[in-house]
């Protein structure tokens, strides 16, 4: 037979991004079969799922010599999602599908050996890249059809197995469109939290602590004995912080996407991340990365919060690791042939004991830690990490009556509108600077300009840093929170009392504390 090519596209996802692929399939006489441009061994053992696929679907190729090339050839194809797209090339080209417009379609999907298709990853990415780029339509497995029709302006073609694609393509049985209203499904879908702030009884200096913490985007440190309700409390910041805008859901079903982490019911993520590792966990589990880098905890709860409980149960190497995306809420890994940038803004919430034995500072049991164990527990969490965390907070047993009180509690909604009050404030006050939206994220300069202090209050601070021993590094911080508990009152000016507040919640701080 004469020679013949033909293309057809898949994509490959780098850190959140999509890039398209060409695949140009050749055939000419022969029989030889050469799959080239960078195939990992997943791609290249895709021939003998392809061929088990296309007959037990009915469908019989004649034997050609088949060159097929990924293009570009110097990134590297990962994963066994390009069954689908090699399938079809290979079956048009030998003359079994005959469709003008085969290359205005992304095609993706893993097939078994009886034709039908495995769910992806990383389907909506590369959803927003073909649409960029002006394709027609997504041909995928039917269960990731919902993630991509998120995507507008696009034709999105679920398919439960090779034949539907064949036939769709050669116009015998043509595939409905999945269609979604995404404002619409996002407006109607946002889900208040399971947890509510209303459970918790007692606990109210914690409780302010946690608005306080939502409204400016802080980092956050409980320090209490065992049973005191910090993984309770910790659970329940979700519920406080204001609800999604449709930016930020696509932005984070779409490191979700990549993770494979969203479900087949699911379009948009509707509800901010909770993420809780335990601490046994990897430097690399946490930040990402691996042979084929993958987004980590600290990237899978972008928008959302990373509960750390436990926190001098981690490694120090994997706390030690959270520092520069802390600082700069973006994760670079770095391998010899490429890197990918992960985001990772994320509010953190830490938990810990206040020494091994869990009882120091408990109103009724006694530490029996000497004060040189507990400064060693303390001295597990490093310096430059503390200095990250703006507050601290000492959590306390509850006693029985307020345990079994029957009084209604303020629920999470409530809390949620003062939250969101604050954080529109904040918007307006940073409004000109590219990727800045609470007060968390200033920078020394934006703390002189928007955190100036009264003669009262200028003052108070010093007098706090010299008698109670606070640290250099807990000025900043106090200044920080003071203008978000001013935000909380819509008080143009930092007050003494909201910077009297503010100095509380530098427990670890102070010289003598452990000692």
């Amino acid at each position: 037979m004469p020679e013949k090519l033909v293309k057809t596209y898949g994509s490959a996802v780098f850190g959140i991004d999509a890039t398209t692929i060409t695949i140009e399939v050749n055939i000419s006489t022969g029989v030889n079969f050469n799959l080239v441009g960078l195939p990992d061994s997943a791609v290249k053992e895709s021939q003998h799922r392809i061929n088990a696929a296309i007959k037990n679907n009915g469908y019989k190729m004649q034997t050609f010599k088949t060159v097929i090339n990924m293009a570009p050839a110097d990134i590297r194809k990962e994963g066994s999602a390009f069954d689908l797209p090699l399938a079809i090339g290979m079956l048009a080209a030998s003359g079994l599908i005959n469709c003008p417009e085969l290359e205005r379609y992304i095609i993706m999907g893993e097939l078994s050996l009886d034709g039908s298709l495995q769910p992806i990853k990383g389907v909506l990415p590369i959803a927003i890249k073909a649409r960029s780029e002006g394709f027609k339509g997504f041909i995928l497995p039917k269960a990731n059809a919902r993630e991509a029709a998120v995507v507008n302006d696009l034709e999105v073609l679920g398919v439960k197995n090779i034949k539907e694609v064949i036939e769709h393509l050669n116009g015998e049985n043509i595939i409905e469109p999945t269609l979604i209203d995404t404002r619409k499904e996002f407006s109607e879908g946002l889900k208040f939290p399971e947890f509510d702030f209303n459970d918790v009884r007692g606990q109210e200096n914690v409780k302010r602590a946690m608005e306080i913490a939502a409204a400016g985007g802080h980092n956050i440190i409980m320090i209490g004995p065992p049973g005191a309700g910090k993984t309770m409390l910790a659970k329940r910041v979700p519920s406080v912080l204001p609800p999604f805008t449709l930016h930020e859901a696509l932005e984070t079903t779409k490191i979700h996407s990549v993770a494979g982490k969203i479900d087949k019911e699911t379009s948009l993520m509707l509800t901010r991340p909770f993420r809780s590792p335990h601490h046994t966990i990897s430097d690399v589990a946490l930040v990402g990365g691996g042979a084929y880098p993958q987004p980590g905890e600290i990237s899978l709860s972008h928008n959302g919060v990373l509960f750390l409980d436990e926190l001098p149960e981690f490694q120090r190497t994997v706390l030690e690791v959270m520092r520069q995306p802390l600082e700069d809420r973006i994760i670079t890994i770095s391998r010899a042939k490429f890197t990918v940038e992960y985001p990772a803004s994320f509010m953190l919430v830490a938990s810990m004991n206040p020494c091994p034995c869990g009882y120091y500072n408990h109103p009724d049991k006694e530490c029996v830690c000497s004060p040189g164990i507990r400064q060693k527990y303390l001295n597990k969490i490093s310096g430059p990490l503390l200095d990250r965390i703006d507050i601290h907070i000492e959590v306390v047993p509850v006693p029985f009556e307020k345990l079994s009180g029957k009084e209604q509690l303020e629920p999470s909604v409530n809390i949620r509108e003062r939250v969101t009050k604050a954080r529109n404030i904040q918007q307006k006050r940073f409004v000109e600077i590219n990727g800045m939206h609470c007060n968390a994220q200033m920078t020394t300069k934006l703390i002189r300009k928007y955190c100036d202090l009264n003669t009262q209050g200028q003052a108070l601070i010093k007098n706090a840093m010299e008698k109670v021993g606070l640290s250099a590094r807990a000025y900043d911080r106090i200044l920080k929170v003071a203008r978000t508990i001013a935000d909380l009152e819509s008080s143009t000016n930092i007050e003494s009392h909201h910077l009297a507040e503010a100095i509380q919640y530098r427990s670890l701080d102070r010289d003598n504390w452990g000692a």
